[in-house]
């Protein structure tokens, strides 16, 4: 299986995923701190994958998006977008619109 193939999976997998630096619990980048905190503050589980523990993890997750940066928020199997995208859809109340069906 290639490393597309893994990320696929794991984002079919899990209706919400969180590809960033480090752990929810441990974050290694401010920016990965925020979307773990935001994610957290909808009172949902998630699922992350800490891009760090494996480079070529790091590099597919950004082909596979087409999104240069980490961290990077999947809902649904769908692309939502790193920190300030989705800080700011929680500040608006888009995040918790998009999640209500899953809790």
């Amino acid at each position: 299986m290639s490393m597309l193939e893994k990320i696929k999976q794991q984002i079919e997998s899990n209706a919400i995923i969180l590809f960033m630096k480090g752990t929810p619990d441990a974050p290694q980048c401010g920016f990965s701190a925020r979307a773990a905190n935001t994610l957290k503050a909808c009172g949902l589980p998630f699922a992350a994958v800490n891009v760090l523990e494996d480079p070529e993890i790091r590099q597919a997750i950004k082909e596979y998006s087409n999104w240069p940066t980490i961290p990077q928020v999947y809902v649904k199997q769908q692309f939502i977008g790193g920190s300030d995208i989705v800080a700011e859809m929680y500040e608006n109340g888009e995040l918790q619109e998009l999640l209500k069906d899953l809790l």
